[in-house]
């Protein structure tokens, strides 16, 4: 029994039924369906050409509600963003001997966005010597960690 020889799928592709559709043709005469106005009715923005007004929130002539409203505040396009952390959060993360710099806190889950500084604050209690390796320190944070018997390093 001889095989059925086929031609590739792709060659065989056809659009269905009734999908294509012929360009229509504006102001082409009255018995084009589509003559005189074009489908665009009689005057106005929308009538003429170029045609339509596409400004972002254009709203007819009316003042935009981006210019009605209030403008309040100030953000400042210099400023850096800061994640925080007590030192009890660290005591309950981390193994005593451990290093915290900012790789072992995104393993951790701690550190989830992109951050400028990282700093540590001295909330809460540190019983364990740890070697943490972040941008800033408070006070506080500092002592509580080379009290622990740990070292604080200040990233550059």
């Amino acid at each position: 029994m001889a095989e059925k020889q086929q031609t590739p799928i792709l060659s065989r592709l056809r659009a269905p039924e009734g999908a294509v559709r012929p360009k229509k043709r504006k102001g082409r005469g009255p018995g084009s369906g589509l003559g005189k106005t074009a489908g665009k009715g009689q005057k106005g923005q929308k009538a003429r050409s170029p045609g339509g007004f596409s400004k972002i929130g254009f709203e007819g002539g009316q003042t935009p509600l981006f210019r009605r409203i209030p403008k309040r505040g100030f953000t400042n396009k210099f400023a850096k963003s800061v994640q925080a952390f007590n030192v009890d959060k660290l005591a309950a993360h981390f193994e005593a001997g451990a290093t915290v710099d900012l790789d072992s806190l995104r393993e951790k889950g701690l550190l989830k966005r992109k951050v400028d500084i990282v700093k540590v604050l001295g909330n809460g209690e540190l019983d364990k010597a740890l070697t943490v390796k972040v941008h800033a320190f408070s006070k506080a944070a500092k002592e509580k960690i080379e009290k622990a018997g740990g070292t604080a390093e200040v990233l550059v």
